[in-house]
């Protein structure tokens, strides 16, 4: 996980370690989304943005941009133990990601593959990136080839489903138990992970995996990164991989109810929303969206 700040003071005691960093304004926020699911109190201090406090971590935003960590656990903030020269060049290597978890309408799908050193030139050709920064018709010409050459395990959480796990998971939850599935459904296919196994992260390292301390069978050998999808090639093949099959998964939406759903969940997906309630009922929505987005009470309001 690449550093967010200029600097680091460590001191440790016998079961408690503190780390300090300097963050932007917008890296302090972002930090109290990805912690609030976890927090046990958020407090406010003097000169404080928040203070919050995790079963095992207090995390302290200052407004002079300083954030203190104090836990029993804070290794997921020190540098990579990875190799400097590019890790990302090491093959084989394994990458996951996930797509749709910002759409209002469609699933969560969540992709993983191995990418083998003898098919690096050809995936590279491909000019294989992030797949948000491609087009569709670009993806669902390249996710085939992939397919092909790499083995890989694509996972599709249906609105309906979604909606009744969300009622006792929050999204990162429902991210992480799906990342883990993927790589056993990799190993269940009968390949060996890589030692490079990179998940794009979206929450911190202790966060991923108290999120699965019920899990029977969890993979630790993970490494987690920011925008990993510009900077490893099978975390970059996982994307394409799920917005191929999220864009596929819409098509047959888009085809069952005679519709045209919008992607994201800004102001057009509200009106399209309105527009699929009064066709077909509010009722309906639990099986074509995310209902716990804000979008779903500004559809109501909308009909009233």
């Amino acid at each position: 996980m690449p550093s967010f700040g200029f600097f680091f003071i460590f001191s440790y005691t016998m079961s408690m370690a503190s780390i300090t960093k300097k963050m932007t304004y917008e890296q302090i926020m972002n930090l109290k989304k990805r912690i609030e699911p976890l927090a046990v109190s958020i407090k406010q201090p003097a000169y404080t943005h928040y203070q919050i406090q995790t079963p095992s971590l207090t995390i302290t935003a200052y407004e002079s941009g300083k954030v203190v960590y104090q836990g029993k656990d804070v290794s997921f903030l020190e540098e990579d133990n990875l190799p400097q020269n590019h890790s990302s060049a090491l093959y084989p290597q394994a990458g996951s990601d996930e797509v749709g978890t910002g759409d209002y309408f469609g699933p969560v799908v969540v992709a993983a593959c191995i990418v083998y050193e003898e098919h690096v030139d050809t995936l590279k050709k491909l000019e294989i990136q992030d797949s948000k920064q491609m087009n569709d018709e670009n993806i669902r010409k390249i996710a085939p080839i992939i397919q092909k050459l790499c083995p890989n395990s694509v996972l599709i959480v249906n609105n309906m489903r979604y909606n009744c796990i969300h009622e006792r998971l929050n999204m990162n939850a429902i991210k992480a138990k799906l990342h883990n599935q993927s790589y056993l459904n990799l190993i269940k296919k009968g390949f060996s992970l890589p030692d490079l196994c990179v998940v794009d992260q979206f929450t911190p390292k202790p966060l991923y995996y108290n999120y699965l301390k019920d899990e029977p069978e969890v993979i630790r050998t993970l490494t987690f990164e920011t925008k990993a999808e510009n900077k490893y090639l099978a975390v970059a093949c996982a994307s394409v991989l799920a917005r191929d099959s999220f864009l596929r998964y819409f098509d047959k939406m888009n085809e069952k109810y005679a519709f045209e759903f919008s992607r994201g969940a800004g102001p057009a997906v509200d009106q399209c929303g309105k527009r699929f309630v009064e066709k077909y009922g509010f009722d309906a929505l639990k099986h074509v969206a995310k209902l716990h987005f804000k979008n779903t009470e500004k559809i109501r309001n909308l009909r009233s």
